[in-house]
């Protein structure tokens, strides 16, 4: 019998045939993704120590995040107006991250620095009372016509003003990069931020060169401007003092709408040895956010 060897077209056919059969089921199983999330879950491995930022569950009252949290077995919560710590340290939350000076007027202005530095003092003073590991500081937005040198030496002044203070206390400044690149949402992308490259983030706190000044690592942001995710944090972890997670794109939930291998990263910040904490800070999209909660911290839960 004689052997019929498949032409080129046929092979582009086939894969083409397959490749569309798999589409399918990825958005046929939306649905069946949301459901397979147990109302009862709860976190049971632990190795990653997981809070929430309450910003992105608005408009839910406070108190019901705290308690929807509890519920889950998050074990820290950020991003929350100071006045609900004590009702969520009562509940045995953690409170993970204390806020400072916001992401827009920060040190890269010279003008901003003597608020900048009396904000963070106050929010280091803030979270050594309510057992907090760390408190956030951002470089602020570009100045137009600045040199980068000149705004990496701003922010670099200002926050030298703190460290000894932060030192002192035993609290982490920790800097968070954002992306610029995602303009169709105001807590999705920064356009004008400085610290949108990771690298110079990097750089900014190796010149700190302080124990208590470090990275946040935010997976979305980095996603959305570098990719290379896994590499970095294995290539910086020493220098990484806290994560946050979202979906990417559209800073959604960790589900199969997008690219993120987030049990993957779990794995790889597990391997570096990192302790803290990993906060969950996506927007939720679900009819249902509570569940939407649920199944990110089961994603995480490795």
């Amino acid at each position: 019998m004689a052997s019929i060897t498949p032409s080129r077209r046929d092979i582009l056919l086939g894969t083409a045939a397959v490749a569309l059969a798999g589409v399918a089921p990825i958005h046929a199983n939306a649905q069946a993704v949301r459901e397979s999330v147990p109302a009862d879950f709860r976190i049971h491995n632990k190795r990653i120590r997981q809070s929430v930022m309450g910003w992105c569950f608005n408009p839910m009252p406070i108190p019901r995040l705290i308690q929807h949290c509890v519920d889950i077995g998050l074990e820290a919560i950020e991003g929350i107006s100071s006045e609900f710590y004590p009702a969520a340290k009562a509940a045995g939350l953690k409170i993970s991250l204390v806020s400072s000076h916001g992401f827009a007027n920060g040190p890269t202005d010279r003008a901003n620095h003597e608020m900048c530095v009396s904000k963070l003092k106050s929010s280091i003073d803030k979270a050594v009372e309510f057992g907090a590991p760390s408190v956030i500081t951002f470089t602020g937005m570009t100045v137009k016509g600045m040199p980068d040198a000149t705004a990496e030496q701003n922010c670099l002044d200002c926050w030298k003003r703190v460290i000894d203070y932060a030192e002192e206390k035993q609290i982490a400044l920790v800097l968070e990069h954002l992306n610029s690149r995602d303009n169709s949402h105001p807590m999705k992308g920064h356009p004008g931020y400085f610290g949108d490259d990771v690298d110079r983030c990097f750089d900014l706190v190796h010149r700190m060169d302080s124990p208590q000044f470090k990275l946040l690592f935010d997976i979305y942001h980095v996603q959305v401007m570098h990719g290379d995710v896994i590499r970095r944090i294995r290539s910086h972890h020493e220098r990484i003092g806290h994560y946050h997670t979202a979906g990417n794109p559209g800073r959604g939930e960790l589900d199969e709408n997008q690219e993120t291998n987030y049990p993957a990263v779990m794995r790889a910040i597990l391997d570096t040895g990192y302790k803290l904490f990993v906060a969950q800070e996506f927007i939720p999209t679900w009819d249902d956010p509570v569940q939407s909660l649920r199944h990110s911290a089961m994603v995480c839960d490795v």
